[in-house]
């Protein structure tokens, strides 16, 4: 059993950036390959960035390519997303989600436990 814990998010202007962190409790964090979706109001989950479980290889979604970073500290089981020059195209709650399998997927069933999420909002 896995149990993730958001922080990070809050209100920024256009262009800002905002870190957000996910903490994973057990000791088994490394085994987790780990990413970030989101889900905006009336619309569905959608994936934004994964990360491999040494945090070797790292995908993101092309809506947000260049612009967020995510990595990972598998000593603090943490793994964090960076989000610079934000859009308000970026507002969502966003959750940090952790699966089983040996490469990063994209799709929510593929991912066995899941954070409570963060809300991000961003304004024009």
């Amino acid at each position: 059993q896995v149990q993730l814990v958001e922080s990070g998010g809050g209100l920024v202007q256009a262009g800002g950036s905002l870190r957000l962190s996910c903490t994973a409790s057990g000791r088994t964090f490394s085994s987790y390959v780990m990413a970030w979706f989101r889900q905006a109001p009336g619309k569905e989950r959608e994936f934004v960035a994964g990360i491999s479980r040494s945090g070797g290889n790292t995908y993101y979604a092309d809506s947000v390519k260049g612009r967020f970073t995510i990595s990972r500290d598998n000593a603090k089981n943490t793994v964090y997303l960076q989000m610079n020059s934000l859009k308000p195209e970026d507002t969502a709650v966003y959750y940090c989600a952790a699966s089983a399998t040996i490469v990063v997927l994209t799709t929510i069933y593929d991912y066995d436990y899941w954070g409570q999420g963060t809300q991000v909002t961003v304004s024009s």
